[in-house]
């Protein structure tokens, strides 16, 4: 893991990040971006800053959670989470992030469907 500087729309985060969570959040942009990662450990976060205070803190942003029972975005597509990484002075919003489910649809893979 890599300790890098992950961009959101009103801060930053230093985070330790995986090969395949910097894969996700490199755009090609030369910058990582925080919406594509999904849901970061806390443990994984060692700084943060807010754009709306102007102040950059030496431990993890505060993680907001949205209820949500499980949302069906579309077929085979589920939203599991929805959260908000938010300053912990102010409470504005540094990023957000989705965390997403398949169904398992291994169980079709190889059967022959009669036409109709």
């Amino acid at each position: 893991m890599t300790e890098l500087k992950v961009e959101g729309s009103g801060g930053y985060i230093i985070a330790d990040l995986t090969d395949e969570q910097t894969k996700k959040a490199d755009l090609g942009v030369g910058k990582l971006f925080l919406a594509p990662i999904g849901k970061i450990e806390t443990e994984k976060m060692s700084k943060h800053y807010c754009k709306s205070c102007e102040t950059e803190f030496d431990n993890p942003p505060k993680i907001h959670l949205e209820e949500n029972n499980n949302e069906e975005i579309a077929d085979n597509l589920i939203l599991v989470e929805r959260g908000q990484y938010t300053c912990e002075k102010c409470s504005a919003v540094i990023g957000e992030y989705r965390v997403f489910k398949k169904n398992d649809e291994s169980r079709d893979i190889g059967k022959a469907n009669p036409s109709e």
